[in-house]
C-alpha cells in the first residue's frame, strides 16, 4: 500500500513518515521544495515528490498509484489563513478523487461547539468538512493539546512553567482540557492507513486524562521536580493580550501563540472514542500526561527530538534561495565578508561552525543578538529563541534560532536565510576551506538584499556594528576551531 503524506516538514508529518516505513507501508511524500527533505534519516527509504497544493497543476503525478493520503499542511500565523486552507483543502481532495485515492485521513483540532469559537478552529473544522465531502471516504481525527517533545503546545506549557514559578493567568486555564501524547497520535494515524472503505466520518482523540491548563502546569511542574507554581487566575484576557504574553516568556512567536491561545478558550474535551473499534487501545492503555511530560523531557535532555513546532517553514520564510549573482536582484546587493587563516584542520573548524546557535550562541557580543532577538519579537518575528534541534548536528530546512538552515555541505557549506523581520532578505554563509600546513581556512559571508528605501537605510543603520558582532563571530569561531584542535592533539598525546 503506498501513502501519500502531505506536511512532511511539518511536526506531525515528520513523525509519521518513519513510522509508516517502518510499518511496511510504501510512503511518498509532498513538498514544494524536494531538498527540504534531503536531510532527514528517512529520506533515501521514501519517494519525495515536488508539488504545491496551492498549484492544482503539480498534483496529478503526486496523486497516482496512492492508496491513502495524510492531509497534514496548514497556514498556521499567516494572514488569510482561513481561504488559504480551505482551497488547499479543495485542491487536495480534487486530486485525491480524480486519481481514485481509497482514503483520506486528516489530523484537525477539537470540535467547536460555540457560535464564537475562534476562526483557527473554524478553520480546521472547515477543512475536516470538504474532506468529508470529497467523495473519497475520510477519516478526520480531532485532538486538542498535543503533549510530545517538540510540540507548540508542550512548548508553551514547558516555558511557562519552568520561567515563572508565579503567575497571574486568564480564567480559561480552568477550562476543562483533554491532551493526547504524540505518540498515541501518531498510532492512530498509522493504523487509519487501512480502515474499512465505509468508513466516513469524524473521530474525537484524546488522552485518558482530563485537565485544566492550571493542573497541566502544576503536574509538569512535578514530574520535572519544580516546586507547586502559583497561580492566580484574574478576569478574562484577550486572546491576543494572552498571547503576546506567550510569546514574550516562550520561544512560540505570536502568531502561532494565538490560534494555540484561542483554542484554550473552550472546554476541548472528547465526547466519544469510537475510534478504538477500528484502532484498539494499547494493553497497557493510552499514554498518561504525567508520562507524556516524561518522554519528552526525556526526548529534550537527551537530544533525541525528531521534529519541532518551527520544523514547517513559517510566513517569515522568503520563497527564494541565495541568487548567485547579486545583479539577479535587480538592484543593489550589500555584502560583508569576512575570511582567515586558521591553525586548525577544516574538521574541528566545522564543529565549530555546526555548533552555532542555541545554547552555544554565536561566538560574538551576545547582548546585540539578545536585544535583535527581542526586537523582532516586538515586531510579531520569531525571535532568537526558537533554538536548535539537537546541539551538535543541523539539517536542511531546520529553524536554527532566528534563522532556517537553506544549505549545508558537510565539512564544507553551512548557508543560513534569515527569518527575522526585515526590509529585505538576508543570508549568512561560513565555509570551512583546506589550507597549506594542515591549516584551514575560514569564510564568512553575509548577505542582503534591501526592499526600497527602508532596506537601505537599515543596512547603514546596522553596518557600524559590523566589526563587532561578524568580525566577533569570525574570530571567535576560528579561536574555538584552534581551541578545539588542541584539545584533541592533547587528548591523542595522552593516549
Amino acid at each position: 500500500m503506498r501513502c501519500l503524506v502531505t506536511g512532511a516538514t511539518g511536526y506531525i508529518g515528520g513523525r509519521l513518515a518513519p513510522r509508516l516505513l517502518a510499518e511496511g507501508y510504501q510512503v511518498r511524500c509532498l513538498a514544494r521544495h524536494a531538498g527540504r527533505l534531503r536531510d532527514v534519516p528517512w529520506a533515501t527509504e521514501a519517494e519525495i515528490a515536488e508539488g504545491d497544493l496551492r498549484r492544482p497543476e503539480t498534483l496529478p503525478s503526486v496523486f497516482a498509484g496512492v492508496d491513502t493520503a495524510y492531509y497534514l499542511v496548514h497556514s498556521l500565523g499567516q494572514a488569510g489563513f482561513e481561504t488559504a486552507d480551505r482551497e488547499a483543502a479543495e485542491a487536495f481532495a480534487a486530486a485525491a478523487r480524480t486519481a481514485g485515492v481509497r482514503r483520506i485521513v486528516y489530523l484537525g483540532g477539537p470540535q467547536p461547539a460555540q457560535d464564537d469559537a475562534s476562526p483557527h478552529l473554524r478553520s480546521r473544522a472547515e477543512v475536516g468538512r470538504v474532506l468529508l465531502a470529497s467523495g473519497v471516504p475520510t477519516a478526520v481525527l480531532r485532538a486538542a493539546v498535543i503533549i510530545g517533545s517538540g510540540s507548540a503546545s508542550f512548548e508553551m506549557l514547558r516555558y511557562l512553567t519552568e520561567r515563572l514559578p508565579a503567575m497571574t493567568t486568564p480564567r480559561w486555564v480552568r477550562n476543562r482540557i483533554q491532551p493526547i501524547a504524540v505518540g498515541d497520535v501518531l498510532r492512530y494515524l498509522v493504523g487509519c492507513a487501512d480502515l474499512p472503505p465505509e468508513v466516513n466520518r469524524a473521530f474525537d482523540i484524546g488522552g485518558p486524562d482530563v485537565l485544566t491548563f492550571s493542573d497541566m502546569i502544576q503536574r509538569y511542574a512535578r514530574v520535572a521536580g519544580l516546586r507547586r507554581r502559583i497561580i492566580l487566575p484574574v478576569r478574562p484576557l484577550s486572546p491576543a493580550l494572552s498571547s503576546y504574553w506567550v510569546g514574550l516568556v516562550t520561544p512560540v512567536p505570536n502568531a502561532i501563540a494565538r490560534p494555540l491561545v484561542e483554542s484554550l478558550i473552550h472546554e476541548a474535551v472528547a465526547h466519544e472514542h469510537d475510534i478504538a473499534a477500528y484502532v484498539p487501545d494499547p494493553p497497557d492503555g493510552l499514554t498518561s500526561f504525567d508520562r507524556a511530560i516524561e518522554l519528552a523531557l526525556a526526548r529534550v535532555r537527551d537530544a533525541q527530538v525528531e521534529t519541532r513546532w518551527s520544523t514547517a517553514s513559517g510566513p517569515y520564510a522568503p520563497a527564494e534561495p541565495l541568487p548567485t549573482d547579486p545583479r539577479w536582484s535587480g538592484g543593489t546587493a550589500y555584502t560583508d565578508l569576512r575570511e582567515s587563516v586558521v591553525d586548525a584542520p577544516p574538521e574541528a573548524l566545522w564543529r565549530i561552525i555546526e555548533g552555532v546557535g542555541g545554547e552555544n550562541g554565536w561566538y560574538s557580543f551576545p547582548l546585540a543578538w539578545s536585544v535583535r532577538g527581542w526586537f523582532d519579537r516586538l515586531i510579531g518575528g520569531v525571535g532568537l529563541r526558537r533554538g536548535r534541534r539537537d546541539p551538535h548536528r543541523l539539517q536542511v530546512g531546520e529553524a536554527l534560532d532566528f534563522w532556517r538552515v537553506e544549505e549545508i555541505e558537510p565539512g564544507r557549506l553551512l548557508r543560513l536565510r534569515a527569518e527575522m523581520r526585515l526590509p529585505g532578505r538576508a543570508w549568512l554563509e561560513m565555509r570551512a576551506l583546506p589550507a597549506d600546513g594542515g591549516r584551514s581556512r575560514y569564510q564568512q559571508r553575509a548577505v542582503f538584499l534591501p526592499r526600497g528605501l527602508a532596506g537601505h537605510a537599515y543596512w547603514g543603520a546596522v553596518t557600524p556594528f559590523h566589526a563587532v558582532v561578524f568580525g566577533g563571530m569570525a574570530r571567535n569561531i576560528a579561536r574555538g576551531a584552534e581551541r578545539e584542535a588542541g584539545a584533541v592533539s592533547s587528548r591523542s598525546a595522552d593516549r
